[in-house]
């Protein structure tokens, strides 16, 4: 049996009832809001790409350190 915890519960709830209960709200979006959103999703890709990229190179670094390490003991050992 698969147990929830209670904030779980209650975000399901929440999602459930929510188009029951809200009511729509009459706002305005004004041109610029296009290109500012556009704005923030094109920094978290690139961002996230960056990061991405640094980790891979500590991940590519380290094995090459590993196996480089493995063929100096091996001809050192005599």
């Amino acid at each position: 049996m698969v147990r929830f915890s209670r904030g779980l519960g209650i975000a399901v709830m929440l999602a459930l009832f929510a188009p029951v209960v809200v009511r729509p709200a009459y706002g305005y979006l004004d041109p610029g809001t296009g290109s500012y959103i556009l704005q923030m999703l094109l920094g978290v890709l690139f961002g996230g790409l960056f990061a991405i990229g640094l980790f891979w190179r500590r991940v590519t670094a380290s094995v090459k350190r590993l196996f480089s390490r493995k063929k100096k003991d091996d001809t050192s050992g005599g």
